[in-house]
């Protein structure tokens, strides 16, 4: 029995006690839930419905408990209901109904954990976003490991997502790329506002090397040969560079797009509709104190050039108008002030911006080495970039180190500890746990030992502690997705396969799964082969959420 069949049944319990003594049945909630009790003593489960519903319907909670407890007895696979304090309902599981669900893991398969908690939901998700002047420093590869994780979270639980890396190949910072790479191309020093790195020397001579002549040109036509084709280069090089990496967008959004499409004129019609907009001192502004923002903000100047403002306004009216209901815009730790002006931005267009805008901001990355922050790239020169982190410590671990903390804490990234084959290596702790479950298949298999089918499996058998305990952590896994993509934290998955792993290792080092020696196969061997698979199961489906890859042998 899952979690979700337990409540389900606490739910119908409720219904039954309400007709039975007339009580108003619209007080009863559409769903309720379960949870497990710190202290494993109180149960299997714990239920609140008797202490939320007591006040709505004028009983008791104790009363209400009691009932609910009556009615839940006879239910099948519950072996004992209690009530505790002030109405709580303490529910122990018989061993057969806890050990299905083994089977039900095994025969779900990848589809276990997924749900459509979230199916009415479309969601523009944008992360990462940098420009192309450099390689993808290692702020912006949190957000690549994090947006990815919470991608696949969403769509795990039915959420229809699409995912949107958003560029800019014009403005003063391509300016000053072009400059650096023209710099670099002459032989010369980079300009004093320009970009330093053995990458800028790399990307010119690509330039050259395509464009010859590009050095005879005068200096302004030389300049717009590297803006547009040193862009082009860094570009591919970043979208190569998250590829390998394991990320790529469903769209690559340029602003250039909006301007040259007129959408920044559409959004100021918009605006203008909405009576946010007004003229003052030769410019055009838009009204966002209305909605908290600390100050009115510029659309267009007073010598009609539009301000980057302009271009968010323009960018998230054509989301909702390729009809995203959400845009998630995720933002590193410089951008705090960004979320009152976005917000009352899009208050400004008519929307609910609790609804329709979402900004996560991430906080800093550091990168140690003999416990020292790393502050310099050889290739970069000044910043950590992907490559050194991947270099550094491998995709896998860099994946599963940048989402295993909430986005909002600044975290250190120690290269000796994540790359040490040891239990204090939280992946190399459950990746562990992969490989011993692969292993144990295979050994399995070596000696004879199948599941067999599902009709002749015994769950009344996984009686021991340790199996209990197993089982109860597997059940989990699916409100752990739920809310780890509804509270946009990943770091709940791999928080969570770190204490299933726990719990697999203590059944592992406590119930012998494989006969020894000439000892014969017993249905206890099978029935703990199946609990074998599930935790398989289930660390892979948790690994493939976060990016990270579930091995069969380490």
């Amino acid at each position: 029995m899952t979690p979700a069949e337990l409540a389900e049944a606490v739910l119908a319990a409720a219904h039954a006690v309400f007709a039975d003594r007339g009580l108003d049945r619209s007080a009863l909630p559409e769903h309720t839930t379960v949870e497990r009790p710190r202290n494993p003593e109180h149960g299997d489960y714990a239920a609140t419905l008797a202490l939320q519903l007591s006040k709505k319907v004028g009983v008791p909670p104790r009363e209400l408990a009691a009932a609910l407890a009556a009615q839940l007895a006879s239910t099948p696979g519950i072996k004992s209901v209690e009530i505790a304090g002030p109405g709580f309902l303490n529910i122990r599981l018989d061993a057969a109904a806890a050990g299905q669900l083994a089977r039900t893991i095994v025969e779900a398969g990848t589809e276990y954990g997924r749900s459509d908690r979230l199916a009415a939901l479309k969601i523009n998700l944008e992360f990462v976003s940098a420009n192309p002047t450099g390689p993808v420093h290692i702020g912006g590869v949190r957000w690549a490991a994090v947006g990815d994780a919470l991608s696949r979270l969403l769509r795990a639980t039915g959420a229809e997502v699409g995912t949107e890396y958003y560029f800019n190949d014009a403005g003063s910072q391509i300016d000053r790329f072009a400059r650096s790479l023209l710099a670099a191309a002459r032989g010369e020093a980079a300009p004093e506002d320009g970009y330093g790195g053995a990458y800028i020397g790399e990307i010119a001579a690509q330039v050259t090397a395509r464009r010859p002549d590009v050095l005879e040109l005068d200096e302004a036509a030389a300049q717009e040969v590297f803006r547009v084709e040193g862009v082009e280069l860094m570009f591919e090089e970043i979208k190569s560079s998250l590829r390998d990496f394991g990320v790529e967008f469903d769209t690559y959004f340029n602003e250039k797009d909006l301007h040259d499409r007129g959408e920044l004129e559409h959004a100021l019609t918009r605006l203008r509709e909405q009576g946010r907009v007004f003229e003052a001192d030769g410019a055009t502004w838009l009204r966002t104190t209305d909605f908290g923002d600390d100050k009115d903000r510029v659309l267009r100047k007073s010598n009609g050039e539009w301000t980057y403002f302009a271009a968010d306004c323009a960018y998230y009216l054509d989301k909702r108008e390729r009809g995203f209901e959400r845009a998630v815009i995720m933002l590193g730790a410089d951008h705090h002030g960004y979320v009152g002006r976005m917000k009352a931005m899009a208050a400004c267009f008519g929307d609910d911006p609790e609804v329709t805008l979402e900004i996560l901001i991430g906080q800093l990355v550091n990168l140690l080495r003999d416990g020292a922050p790393m502050r310099m790239s050889k290739r970069a020169g000044t910043v950590i970039t992907l490559e050194d982190l991947v270099d550094a410590i491998g995709v896998d671990a860099a994946r599963y180190a940048l989402a295993r903390y909430s986005s909002d804490s600044p975290i250190d990234i120690d290269i000796e500890l994540w790359t040490r084959a040891t239990r204090d290596n939280p992946v190399y702790y459950v990746q562990y746990v992969a490989a011993r479950t692969a292993s144990v298949g295979r050994n399995a298999a070596e000696v004879g030992l199948t599941r067999g089918d599902a009709v002749s499996f015994r769950p009344e058998l996984l009686d021991h502690d340790k199996e209990n305990e197993l089982l109860k952590a597997l059940a989990e896994f699916p409100a752990v997705v739920a809310a780890a993509a509804e509270l946009r934290e990943p770091h709940r998955v791999a928080r969570y396969l770190e204490d299933l792993a726990g719990a697999y290792h203590r059944f592992y080092d406590n119930c012998r799964i494989l006969p020894r020696g000439d000892e014969e196969v017993t249905d206890l061997h099978r029935a703990r082969l199946w609990l074998n698979d599930a935790t398989r199961v289930v660390i892979a489906n948790g690994l493939r959420l976060l990016g990270v890859s579930a091995p069969e042998r380490m």
